[in-house]
């Protein structure tokens, strides 16, 4: 029987999605395998130093508001701009966030050398893990320079629809990471043991790698953003496109700052409860950054396709293209929990030989599966709405979900209750459900196919 034009569409539409957010999944999945690596390896100096580094990620992330919100408007700018056919209006965007990340990541480097110890005090560091966790901030984020570049031109790629250039300087970079812990923590091959501060070299090491290619990959011809195409038209350094990257990404700016205070209380009151607990809670959100990278490349390919939609004046196509993303995020996210709720004992086995800490772990994992049920499409759904531009709601329904409602119900569970670390992880529930239920209305009211960019 004949295939309709629609059945048609709807296989060539399914087929582009699929071709952009399978290397950003990869890209995204190895970036978080390495993460989870990374831990496995630092678990070999003890508990102690797996709460150490676990404490320097939401500061980490803290500091790295600005940038992430300039990825964010980015790809979201370079995305309408190739639908718009401006090429070289998008060139001049990604010229002018190269000076301005340079310029910024100095200046934010310095500041978190500074304050690092307060800050590891600040978000919960005990005697034991105060050393080690400066140590490690200090030196991943002195140099977070090579980190931020990386991102913004993998950010623009992405927006220009080529997300295998992203994949490629990424998980090279994980792998530079993986074999430099290993050479570095324990100490192999003649190369000294360093421990923690081994770890961290060897992070920056796939930086830097990362941050290299990333600089190639502008040097191609004929690619929608080139630095041959810059000098061909004589494109110089203007701050004009700077207008639109400010106005979209302050919204982001604000969701970001506050949903990692969010973030950030929820890791203070994990480890308020103790190392031993802060090292469980490590483990699992490790884990959980595993399962966000399928949403993160799905969302990757939304702000790509959405973005483009809008801009060649196809609100339709874009809405299908958001349906198909969602739908593949739903199957994602249950194999997923299925994965977890069979694997979770194994997996917690793999950090810890204290049957205590196993147990724990375990319990973890179960409720990881509810939370990743709803994770992987609500992050479908935010990247629905920040390829279209409409992330003044988009920043509204995170600084809730995360700041308000996770905070609220852990605290909570938590103090209240007395759950303990099962408290925390309650309210990781009840933010990915709020989230995922605010991001679905807002889908569905089709509001966010009329944004400016």
């Amino acid at each position: 029987m004949a295939q309709t034009a629609a059945e048609t569409k709807g296989k060539s539409e399914a087929y582009t999605v699929l071709s952009l957010a399978w290397p950003a999944i990869a890209e995204s999945f190895f970036v978080s395998l390495a993460g989870f690596i990374d831990t496995m390896m630092v678990s070999s100096l003890g508990e102690t130093a797996v709460a150490a580094v676990g404490l320097t990620n939401q500061p980490k992330f803290l500091m790295l508001a600005p940038f992430i919100a300039m990825n964010v408007a980015t790809s979201a700018i370079v995305a309408r701009r190739r639908g718009e056919g401006r090429q070289d209006e998008a060139n001049r965007t990604v010229m002018v966030l190269i000076a301005v990340v340079t310029g910024l990541s100095i200046l934010m480097g310095a500041l978190c050398i500074g304050v690092a110890k307060p800050l590891m005090l600040f978000v919960g560091a005990q005697a034991d893990t105060v050393d080690d966790a400066t140590l490690y901030y200090r030196i991943i984020m002195g140099c977070m320079i090579f980190n931020t570049l990386s991102m913004v031109i993998n950010a623009a790629q992405r927006g220009s629809g080529n997300t295998k250039i992203a994949m490629r300087t990424n998980v090279t970079s994980s792998a530079v990471n993986i074999v430099g812990n290993y050479l570095l923590i324990g100490g192999h091959f003649g190369f000294p043991a360093l421990g923690i501060r081994g770890a961290a070299i060897a992070t920056v090491a796939g930086t830097v790698v990362a941050c290299v290619m990333c600089f190639v990959s502008l040097f191609k011809k004929g690619t929608f953003l080139s630095i041959p195409l810059w000098k061909e038209k004589r494109l110089k350094l203007s701050f004009a496109p700077m207008k639109s990257v400010v106005r979209l990404a302050s919204s982001v700016f604000a969701e970001q700052l506050l949903i990692r205070v969010g973030f950030m209380a929820s890791t203070m009151i994990a480890a308020n409860l103790g190392t031993r607990p802060m090292a469980v809670h490590q483990v699992g959100m490790n884990l959980l950054g595993l399962n966000f990278s399928f949403g993160d490349g799905l969302q990757a390919a939304a702000v790509a396709l959405i973005g483009r939609s809008l801009g060649e004046g196809d609100p339709a196509k874009a809405k299908r293209y958001a349906g198909i993303c969602f739908r593949c995020g739903l199957v994602i996210a249950a194999a997923l929990s299925a994965f977890f709720l069979i694997f979770g004992k194994l997996i917690y086995g793999w950090f810890f030989d204290d049957p205590e800490l196993v147990s724990i772990g375990v319990t973890v994992m179960q409720m990881m599966v509810v939370v990743v049920l709803f994770q992987v499409p609500q992050v479908v759904f935010m990247g629905t709405l920040h390829g279209a531009g409409d992330v003044f709601v988009a920043a509204a329904i995170g600084i809730f979900s995360v700041t308000v409602v996770r905070t609220a119900v852990a605290m909570l569970c938590v103090y209240v209750l007395h759950f303990g670390l099962h408290g925390v992880w309650i309210g990781i529930i009840a933010d990915q459900v709020c989230r995922f239920t605010l991001g679905f209305l807002r889908y569905r009211s089709g509001k966010w196919m009329s944004k400016k960019v």
